[in-house]
């Protein structure tokens, strides 16, 4: 394996009722928080009052800012740097899924930096000072709770990036399963997906002797697959929330990646495409992945066979490498497919009218793709066999 470094400051809080946590967390920060919410699901299902009632208690004085999107945009960041250096706020609160993390993310690097927070996100400058933040999380998906990953939408320019700091970690993050009973079963699903996505960007890789990092990522792809079905049937399940819920926390805390060498180019070819289109990233993700693993396969096809047989129990006898390969991309296509996940760009709408616009985004940064070097030609096949 590869020499690393790892380190993760976020503080976890996880179960029922520990919502409870802000009263000993938040007087750490000051007196003055500033609020960050989505769409207002929070205030159907009863955890905004609640939030609300326990920051009356101590008496903080709360800005808000509500109706950031799934896909955050670069206007809600803004809104939020304005509210937060207006009003000298001590602390932001992300209350809600990934998309919400993201956007505070931003927004806390964007207090402290005197210029365009663009400059960072863009990768032309980098967050050297952050304002605090935590988060109650609401939705299994992204691990942005305990990372210091964020993506933010440029909708002017139809951008979509990536960016982290070192200073973009929250210093709490607050998981409550509950919280997320009402997440709808469409969403539930580009959760996983994006969960078990998360986990294959650290799982392809070329680096030899990573025997525990490996059965890590078995672990937890086959811990979604078998709790996935039972999930979609009955959303309200406690554990099986909690084992999700935990999943998603786990695939994007840096812990699967230690040693080894990260391959996020899918996710920057499906943020090229959700930059245009503006459709759920999960969704994308599922319709791309198992393109980009047919297209990739060739560059290491006994790591590929590997994820086949102890993933989904593909049999071996009487095939080649290859094929056992082959069936084992095309048991996720069919277990994807199974709860609900689209699987052609046409789900959407989707037609080849701005391939090469699209091709071009996800090569913004330059080169694209550890696993394979990806040239735009390679981007444009993987999107041809994704219509």
């Amino acid at each position: 394996m590869k020499n690393f470094s790892y380190q993760n400051p976020t503080k976890l809080i996880f179960g029922e009722g520990q919502l409870e946590a802000l009263r000993n967390e938040l007087p750490k920060y000051g007196s003055k928080l500033l609020l960050v919410y989505g769409g207002g699901s929070i205030k159907r299902n009863g955890l905004y009052d609640q939030v609300l009632a326990i920051l009356e208690s101590l008496s903080i004085e709360v800005f808000e800012l509500s109706g950031v999107e799934p896909n955050p945009r670069l206007s809600s960041v803004q809104k939020g740097i304005d509210i937060a250096k207006q009003n000298s706020v001590d602390f932001i609160l992300a209350v809600g899924g990934g998309s919400v993390l993201d956007c505070v993310k931003a927004i806390a690097v964007g207090v402290k930096y005197d210029g365009d927070v663009w400059d960072i996100i863009s990768g032309k400058a980098k967050g050297e000072e952050a304002l605090a933040f935590g988060s109650v999380l609401t939705l299994a998906a992204t691990g942005s709770e305990m990372n210091n990953n964020s993506v933010i939408t440029n909708w002017e320019t139809q951008e979509k990036l990536g960016w982290s700091s070192l200073v973009s970690y929250p210093k709490f993050s607050i998981l409550d399963p509950v919280y997320t009973y009402s997440v709808p079963k469409d969403q539930t699903v580009y959760g996983m997906v994006d969960i078990m996505s998360h986990v294959f960007e650290q799982y392809f890789h070329h680096v030899k002797n990573t025997p525990l990092q490996d059965r890590y990522c078995e672990s937890l792809l086959k811990t979604v697959i078998e709790t996935a079905p039972k999930l979609i049937e009955n959303l309200e399940d406690y554990e099986l929330r909690e084992t999700i819920l935990y999943a998603g926390t786990m695939a994007l805390n840096k812990t699967l990646g230690m040693g080894t060498q990260g391959e996020w180019s899918s996710h920057e070819i499906e943020h090229a495409v959700s930059a245009v289109y503006d459709i759920p990233h999960g969704g994308g993700l599922a319709i791309l992945f198992p393109n980009w693993m047919k297209h990739v396969l060739d560059e290491n096809v006994g790591r590929f066979k590997q994820f086949a047989v102890r993933v989904f129990d593909v049999a071996t006898e009487g095939k080649s490498d290859r094929e056992v390969a082959i069936e084992g991309i095309e048991r996720l296509r069919a277990f994807w497919t199974s709860i609900g996940a689209p699987s052609r760009l046409v789900d959407y709408g989707i037609d080849d009218k701005n391939l090469e616009l699209m091709a071009d985004k996800a090569l913004a940064k330059g080169k694209l793709g550890n696993f394979k070097n990806l040239t735009r030609e390679d981007i444009l096949a993987i999107y041809r066999a994704s219509l």
